[in-house]
């Protein structure tokens, strides 16, 4: 199985969300990202395909992966943005159970409601800043990372993890109706084995992909899920009240 190269070449042919985030070419993030695709196309198991490396550093590690995953997520957004619009998608939400509220610090001080597709290019356009910005993603080996540096780094995959929620919830239709559902539930799979071997993420995050998770990482030594019969991953989601998922600084 080529993972790496059969997901770029399926979704490089629909809209892509943004331009994609590259490393340079001779630097030690450019050959732990080639070791990863690498890896990745091997065939080996995705929980194994995410340990660190002996030998190699944490943050060169965690640096390399969140840029794919961004990369990814963009890509996997790019195909249904057409569809996710502030009347399709009034809210950043991942069902009636959850709703996400944006709060950046800078323009958006307090948590506040926006559509899905406003929410998520001011995620993009946040993440994108946090990469670019050298103090907190260094270029070089020489320059170490700062003390901010994993923080940042499991806020940006926390926010990703996102939109993976509202994708599968609200755009799944799409996704299946294009032959994505077997990359997507790869990329989902290798993300969450990722920020789950180290612990990246809070464990309330998950809830709303709970038991799709449990469908699809068939190695989850968790109990049986609801509609086991049900071959589509796709999520449902019990009727109730809206539960903000508040925004953290």
């Amino acid at each position: 199985m080529n993972f790496a190269a059969n997901f770029s070449s399926f979704f490089d042919k629909g809209r892509t969300f943004r331009p994609k985030k590259k490393f340079q070419p001779g630097t030690l993030k450019y050959s732990l990202h080639k070791q990863a695709q690498a890896s990745l196309n091997s065939g080996i198991n995705l929980r194994t395909v995410v340990r660190l490396p002996p030998g190699e550093d944490y943050n060169d590690w965690l640096a390399v992966h969140v840029v794919d995953f961004f990369n990814r997520i963009n890509l996997i957004y790019g195909t249904v943005c057409e569809q996710c619009t502030e009347t399709s998608c009034p809210t950043m939400s991942g069902g009636p159970k959850f709703e996400y509220l944006w709060q950046d610090g800078v323009k958006y001080k307090k948590p506040t409601h926006l559509p899905a597709p406003q929410y998520i290019t001011l995620l993009m356009d946040w993440i994108e800043a946090q990469i670019n910005d050298e103090n907190i993603f260094p270029v070089t080996t020489d320059v170490p990372f700062p003390k901010t540096f994993q923080p940042v780094c499991k806020k940006i995959l926390t926010r990703l993890y996102r939109v993976f929620v509202h994708v599968y919830v609200h755009h799944f239709d799409r996704m299946m109706a294009i032959g994505a559902e077997p990359h997507v539930n790869t990329c989902y799979k290798h993300f969450y084995y990722f920020v789950t071997e180290f612990n990246l993420m809070n464990e309330k995050e998950f809830q709303p992909l709970k038991e799709m998770t449990v469908r699809i990482c068939t190695d989850l030594a968790q109990a049986p899920v609801l509609n086991q019969a049900s071959t589509s991953t796709k999520v449902h989601i019990s009727k109730a009240a809206p539960v903000p998922i508040i925004e953290e600084k």
